[in-house]
């Protein structure tokens, strides 16, 4: 058998194509790779977005928004402290865009001006946390990309 260019470009294409079936079936067959939606009811949210947005411009006019450290106990999500704590009320949600499984949601209840997150809840990377909270009858949300 004789190798021509016309044998060359068959054997091109047959290396290229072995080489991107080997890429789809490594992508599609290995767990480092598995992505997930953050939220099982993503369409459902998405048309209640426009009241996140007017959440997150009623946070926006506030002179002091929340703020986020990380300490020994775990993560310290701290409210204005010109509002009463007594009257702040929601949710916080914390997603794991890596882990599904790491996903929760806790209820805000202040005994002082900050909201304790326990460091056994939490694993070192990359988390998104999302606020939803309501102070006399006004809503705000904050969102943030962390690394915890």
């Amino acid at each position: 058998m004789k190798f021509n260019w016309g044998t060359g470009i068959v054997l091109a294409f047959i290396g290229f194509i072995s080489f991107i079936l080997y890429f789809i079936i490594t992508m599609n067959v290995s767990e480092d790779f598995e992505h997930e939606l953050v939220t099982e009811d993503y369409y459902a949210e998405e048309l209640a977005y426009q009241n996140d947005i007017d959440k997150l411009n009623n946070a926006k006019t506030l002179e002091e928004n929340i703020s986020y450290e990380k300490s020994d106990a775990g993560l310290r999500v701290k409210f204005p402290e010109s509002f009463n704590y007594k009257n702040i009320t929601g949710k916080v949600f914390l997603y794991r865009p890596s882990n599904k499984q790491l996903d929760f949601e806790t209820a805000i209840s202040l005994s002082n001006s900050y909201l304790l997150i326990p460091d056994n809840r939490l694993v070192d990377g990359r988390w998104n946390i999302k606020i939803d909270w309501q102070y006399k009858g006004k809503s705000y949300l904050f969102k943030k990309s962390i690394i915890y």
